[in-house]
């Protein structure tokens, strides 16, 4: 059973990042043969600045091994390191089908109203992330509500191959993996949208690398309602920004929400806030230090992506070579 999985080096990592995605990959290192990487070829579907492109990637790794992925136990590795991924994409873009790539919704959201103006690859993304998964034959992929029609896409995909060229169950159909608690980490100034380190205000993001006194500050002006904390579930209704605060509690402490109400029903939050903000700086800082550490070293990031590169295009040159044969190019 192989995990594939991959983050866009396209800005800081921060809290959703961790809970949504990172802590999982250390958690499924132990469960499963691992593949995570840093998805640089997708973040170039929106222009990039190179220097910029390439400290964002280092930020990547230095995140997932700051944060407890562990380079012997999963690989890791950089997209670009891997050439199978893009000559896969290729042989996927003649086997799906323009109206597959005309439902998805992401498109639309990241083109915006100008959408002659995207490039083709934001457009084609979706089958390269089809091939970034089914070049390493992945059977599970971790996925959130965002990425959920794009898996959908990679099974057609897989379905389509297998079938056209009778190649009966060559591609898995591959599976999500239910990320569960702290799945989607909402701005800590609108409680309505996803963290995202594109937020214009600085005090809606909590970034892996913010030193303690910079995650208290965000999380003591985190917006909040003048009610206590209910005693129950039912009580958060409406009230998303508390419901926010309280599943962040939450996933951080290993436990449920309705714990943390039971735990805090009735108080203020004058008192929820400083509590929360201790135990984010005591998850969190740990790994910003590390972070810190290990970019300040990208000869070594370098030498444990172009290692973990290695490892995966042994895999994804078979398929690779697999494939080949199955459409019929020459050896």
């Amino acid at each position: 059973m192989r995990v594939l999985s991959g983050i866009q080096p396209s800005g800081g990592m921060h809290l959703g990042n961790y809970l949504g995605a990172i802590r999982k990959f250390v958690e499924l290192q132990h469960q499963y043969d691992c593949h995570f990487c840093v998805v640089d070829m997708h973040a170039i579907t929106v222009w990039q600045d190179p220097a910029k492109l390439r400290e964002q990637t280092f930020h990547i790794a230095a995140a997932y091994l700051g944060a407890g992925v562990d380079p012997e136990k999963a690989i890791v590795f950089h997209q670009s390191g891997v050439h199978a991924h893009a000559e896969l994409a290729w042989i996927f873009n003649c086997v799906a089908r323009l109206g597959w790539l005309d439902r998805m919704t992401q498109f639309k959201d990241k083109a915006g109203k100008d959408k002659q103006r995207a490039s083709v690859g934001l457009y084609t993304y979706p089958v390269l992330q089809a091939a970034d998964i089914l070049v390493y034959k992945a059977t599970h992929v971790p996925v959130g509500d965002d990425q959920k029609q794009h898996l959908e896409l990679s099974r057609d995909i897989a379905a389509k191959f297998n079938h056209d060229f009778d190649a009966e169950n060559f591609f898995p159909q591959t599976e999500p993996l239910i990320k569960g608690p702290g799945a989607r980490i909402m701005s800590l100034r609108d409680g309505s949208k996803k963290m995202s380190k594109s937020d214009p205000s600085e005090n809606a993001c909590v970034f892996l690398a913010d030193d303690a006194d910079t995650i208290m500050k965000k999380i003591k002006k985190a917006k909040t309602d003048p009610e206590p904390l209910p005693s129950e579930l039912d009580g958060l209704k409406d009230r998303p920004e508390t419901a926010n605060l309280v599943g962040i509690y939450a996933a951080l402490s290993g436990r449920t929400d309705e714990e943390i109400l039971r735990e805090f029903a009735g108080k203020g939050f004058g008192v929820f806030k400083p509590a929360l903000a201790d135990l984010v700086v005591e998850k969190i800082s740990p790994i910003g230090g590390e972070m810190r550490r290990l970019e300040a070293d990208p000869a070594y990031l370098q030498k444990i992506m172009t290692a973990g590169a290695e490892r995966a295009g042994i895999i994804a040159d078979q398929t690779v070579k697999e494939v080949k044969e199955i459409v019929g190019f020459l050896a």
